[in-house]
């Protein structure tokens, strides 16, 4: 096998998911990786396998590719025929809009709603940058299901690289009891149906690492 892909732990690490899940899902097989986080060996880990000292990291045919859009782009690019990205320019370009703003955007919900997949039940507050954040990924997942509901129950019909990037706020919501309204429900429920998703939330599960700055919520 010539890919490897390097992720953190599965409880925590949301960049490691969606990369992870766009290969589990898209049938591509790969060798995985995985080093703690936080601990005092990460820094050495990480830094062996890419510059960069993060994850993930995506090694394939002795080429080396870090930060998960960086990485989706080029799983893509490695097989079309997996379809990653919808076949008409326009909802590709929507698909690739929605991707980058994922990818760039919703800080105040990463600060205030670390993934952590195990944990079910936490309270944190909801600031109003929080809630404009939250209110803004409803609005895109109610705003696909009107576009492309016809298609499939992904975001845009078939499963692309915009479910993997929005796979972790789906855990974030579970985590932190984010009531969603009907109309944007069809994607969680979608991603929760996923095999590839269960196989990552059991790994999550079982391992033992805590962080504790990631320990958010009562």
């Amino acid at each position: 096998m010539n890919t490897k892909l390097v992720i953190g732990n599965k409880n925590y690490s949301s960049w490691s998911l969606r990369v992870w899940l766009l290969l589990r899902e898209a049938g591509i097989k790969f060798e995985e990786q995985r080093i703690a986080l936080d601990t005092p060996s990460t820094r050495r880990e990480l830094t062996e396998v890419s510059e960069a000292g993060r994850v993930p990291v995506l090694q394939h045919d002795g080429m080396t590719v870090w930060d998960s859009m960086a990485i989706a782009e080029t799983i893509a690019e490695l097989w079309p025929d997996k379809h990653l990205w919808p076949a008409e320019r326009d909802i590709r370009a929507h698909a690739r809009s929605v991707c980058a703003e994922m990818h760039a955007g919703f800080a105040t919900l990463r600060t205030r709603m670390p993934m952590n997949c195990r944990a079910m039940g936490r309270k944190v507050s909801l600031p109003d940058e929080l809630g404009k954040d939250i209110d803004r990924i409803i609005a895109i997942w109610v705003d696909c299901r009107h576009r492309y509901g016809d298609k499939g129950d992904w975001l845009f019909g078939d499963f692309s690289v915009a479910d993997a990037m929005f796979a972790p706020v789906v855990l974030r919501f579970r985590t932190y009891g984010i009531n969603l309204p009907e109309s944007a429900c069809f994607y969680p429920r979608r991603l929760l149906q996923s095999e590839a998703m269960q196989e990552w939330l059991l790994a999550a599960e079982s391992e033992t690492e805590v962080i504790d700055n990631e320990e958010i919520g009562k």
